[in-house]
C-alpha cells in the first residue's frame, strides 16, 4: 500500500478549538460532547444559561467553556467569538447548530414566526460564520459545518418557514465555502432527518411510541415516505458526521451537503 493512511484516532482533534452553537441540548450538545471527546477544547454557545452551565460543570472548564449568547444578536456573537479566542485560543472549528422550529400551515403562519425562524436558522448562521471566517481567513485554515436539514431539499407540510430557512443556510454555507476555499478554509453542511430531540418531539401529537412509529413507517397524509433504515437518528449520529467533516480525514471535502437521514429523502 502506498500513500498516507488515515485511521480513527480518539484524540484526533487534540490542540484544536471549536465553537458550537445551540450547545445546550439536542444535536448541539451531542456535537459539543463528541468534539470534546476527540480532544478539542469547546466554546459552547447557547442562550439557555442553565443547560449550558450544567454541561460546563459536567465536562469541566478545561474541556468546555459556556458562552451565553443569542445568535440573532450580531454584537453578542462577535463578543462571544472574541472571548472564545482570548480564553481558549484561535478557533479552528465552527459548528452552527442553533435552530428553532415553529410549524404551521403557510396560510396560518404569522409574520413573527417567519421572522423568528429566519433570525435564528439563517441569520444566526450568518452572524457566527462571518465573525469566525474573518479570523480563519487571516490564518488560512479552519472548518465550518452548518447543521441544516433534509427538509431544505424536500418539501414538508407545515414546515415551510423551517425548510426555507434551512435551505438558505445551506446555500449560504456553500457560497462561503467557495469564497474561502483559496484560504484553505473548508465549509460543509450536515443535513439530518428526523432525530430524537426535543424539537422532533414537539411535532408528535399522540403517545411517543405511536408517533415514533409513524415517523419511521411514513405518513401518506403528510407525503412522508418514512425512514428506510427503520429507526430515528440519535443526536450522536449527527455529531459523528460533524466530527468526520471537521477532521483531517475530510481534508479534501468542502461545499458538501451530507444527508444523515437513514435514507428518508431517497436523496431526492
Amino acid at each position: 500500500m502506498t500513500g498516507d493512511t488515515h485511521t480513527l484516532d480518539a484524540a484526533e482533534l487534540t490542540g484544536r478549538v471549536a465553537l458550537v452553537t445551540g450547545a445546550g441540548q439536542g444535536i448541539g450538545e451531542a456535537v459539543a460532547r463528541t468534539l470534546a471527546a476527540r480532544g478539542a477544547r469547546v466554546a459552547a454557545l447557547d442562550r439557555d444559561p442553565v443547560r449550558l452551565k450544567a454541561l460546563e460543570a459536567e465536562l469541566g472548564p478545561a474541556v468546555l467553556v459556556a458562552h451565553v449568547a443569542d445568535v440573532t444578536d450580531s454584537a453578542a456573537v462577535e463578543a462571544a467569538v472574541e472571548r472564545a479566542e482570548r480564553e481558549l485560543g484561535p478557533l479552528d472549528i465552527l459548528v452552527n447548530v442553533a435552530g428553532v422550529l415553529r410549524p404551521a400551515p403557510v396560510v396560518d403562519l404569522t409574520d413573527e414566526d417567519w421572522a423568528a425562524t429566519f433570525a435564528v436558522n439563517t441569520g444566526g448562521v450568518f452572524h457566527t460564520s462571518r465573525a469566525v471566517a474573518r479570523r480563519m481567513v487571516d490564518r488560512r485554515s479552519g472548518c465550518v459545518v452548518t447543521v441544516g436539514s433534509n427538509a431544505a431539499g424536500v418539501p414538508r407540510t407545515h414546515m415551510a418557514a423551517y425548510a426555507a430557512s434551512k435551505a438558505a443556510a445551506t446555500m449560504f454555507t456553500k457560497c462561503l465555502g467557495l469564497e474561502l476555499a483559496a484560504s484553505g478554509v473548508r465549509c460543509n453542511v450536515v443535513s439530518p432527518g428526523s432525530t430524537d430531540t426535543a424539537m422532533q418531539r414537539q411535532l408528535w401529537t399522540d403517545d411517543p411510541d405511536a408517533s415514533r412509529r409513524r415517523v419511521v413507517d411514513g405518513d401518506p397524509d403528510s407525503y412522508r415516505v418514512g425512514i428506510p433504515l427503520g429507526r430515528l437518528a440519535e443526536p450522536r449520529d449527527i455529531a459523528e458526521a460533524v466530527a468526520f467533516l471537521v477532521s483531517d480525514r475530510a481534508r479534501h471535502i468542502t461545499m458538501h451537503d451530507l444527508y444523515v437521514d437513514g435514507g428518508a429523502t431517497l436523496r431526492a
